[in-house]
């Protein structure tokens, strides 16, 4: 198994407190997977330790279910000696565990919003039929390959730009100021097309030519971008078939942000 997808179980594990004692360690309720000196792993957990492995992409096999447990039953026996050790009461404990229970929440809370207002078959064909209007009488799509910078304060922008202005390169002042996980490929964002953007770099990115870096730093909801047009094409748009998947993840990602957005107008947000 990989690392991420057993820490990952290991999250959930801990977010949901995941042993109950037995009434004996040597019967096992029938929702139970193991017990560990008396502390019972239910099946409805491993299952939870499977999908989560699974997300990762790992297949379902009786090995990656053996493994599953194995590993469960590794952090009951690790847990328990952090009790025995006083470990459990630690500020360093109870601010992890506080996290954990944060996050999970957190997946809880958007997971049912979004099975409440799913994205239907209809909404999927709506905005499908709406990209293929929005192309006009050639009804081709153009995609621009994209890098990008961002940074906390326009100030950050403005020093960032000047440095590209004086001559060094996009992908070496991405890799040394900013503060995105892709700054580690210079900025390269890949392949977008304009209406998967933000309105703010949608409006820009379309005046760009080919290695333009934007005139000016764009403000955005989380900081200050600048982006550079690395590359522009233009192909025919897929069928309904092979763009549907891609549409209703947008979909989705969309109606996430509605609401957060909402969250946080309705939040008393103070940031120092």
């Amino acid at each position: 198994m990989r690392l991420h997808s057993i820490r990952l179980i290991a999250s959930a594990v801990l977010a949901l407190g995941f042993v109950t004692l037995a009434h004996s360690q040597n019967t096992l309720p029938i929702n139970a997977a193991a017990s560990v000196n008396g502390y019972i792993i239910s099946n409805d957990l491993v299952e939870q330790g499977i999908q989560a492995a699974l997300s990762q992409g790992q297949k379902d096999s009786p090995e990656l279910r053996k493994a599953v447990l194995a590993k469960m039953i590794e952090i009951s026996l690790l847990s328990q000696q952090a009790d025995k050790d006083g470990l459990a009461n630690s500020d360093r404990a109870n601010s992890q565990l506080a996290m954990i229970r944060q996050n999970y929440l957190a997946d809880l809370e958007l997971s049912t919003y979004m099975s409440k207002n799913p994205v239907s078959d209809a909404d999927v064909q709506a905005e499908y039929n709406r990209e293929i209007a929005s192309l006009g009488s050639q009804g081709m799509i153009v995609e621009y390959k994209v890098s990008d910078i961002a940074v906390a304060t326009e100030a950050d922008a403005q020093a960032a730009l000047a440095r590209i202005k004086k001559g060094e390169s996009f992908d070496k002042v991405a890799k040394s100021v900013s503060l995105a996980p892709n700054k580690v490929q210079g900025g390269a964002v890949g392949w977008v097309q304009a209406g998967q953007t933000l309105p703010q770099i949608a409006s820009v990115l379309t005046t760009l030519s080919k290695g333009q870096v934007s005139p000016a730093p764009i403000q955005m909801p989380q900081g200050w971008y600048l982006i550079k047009l690395e590359d522009k094409k233009s192909s025919k748009p897929p069928t309904f078939e092979q763009a549907k998947a891609a549409i209703r993840n947008g979909l989705m990602q969309k109606k996430q942000f509605e609401f957060l957005s909402q969250l946080r107008q309705g939040a008393t947000i103070v940031v120092r």
